[in-house]
């Protein structure tokens, strides 16, 4: 097994575990993430999501599977189990995951999914009627960016937080 697949499955672990600290420890401090819902987020940020999402995940359950890197890449697919804490409706998602690596950690993390589906299943009716249109998509994301960062300041969150993560 190289060093990067080792990398992803420790990342995995510290997320079935919902061990924030131990997901942050696996990426580069000038990580790249992106999914459906955060566009983009850089360095420290991305931690901070993860951090936020483990702590409100109370009932969270990772599955993940096909884990594969080479010294440059990775790939994989992992499930979510939890209650969305905004409506208290359940949500199952399947998400693809898509890794580049430098200096041994995790430099830019891309997870994709089915955002209309993911709507439906976290929004309801709302979400399942309305979920595909730019204007409630755009919505949800500003949302979401606006929960983090109310997260970052309620939590006084910086990037000396996040700097010194061990994997």
């Amino acid at each position: 097994m190289s060093a990067n697949q080792e990398l992803l499955e420790t990342f995995y672990a510290a997320f079935q575990q919902r061990d924030h600290a131990g997901m942050a420890a696996c990426y580069h401090p000038q990580v790249v993430f992106s999914d459906p819902v955060f566009t983009h987020l850089e360095g420290w940020r991305a931690s901070a999501m993860w951090r936020m999402l483990c702590e409100r995940g109370t009932d969270l359950k990772v599955s993940p599977s096909d884990l594969r890197a080479d010294d440059n890449s990775g790939s994989g697919r992992w499930e979510a189990h939890y209650t969305f804490s905004a409506t208290g409706l359940p949500v199952h998602n399947k998400v693809r995951a898509k890794f580049e690596f430098r200096d041994g950690k995790i430099i830019k993390h891309t997870d994709d999914f089915n955002l209309h589906a993911w709507m439906g299943m976290a929004l309801g009716l709302k979400g399942k009627l309305l979920g595909w249109l730019p204007p409630v998509r755009k919505a949800a994301r500003a949302k979401a960016k606006g929960q983090l960062e109310h997260y970052i300041t309620k939590n006084s969150l910086s990037e000396a937080d996040f700097a010194n993560q061990k994997t």
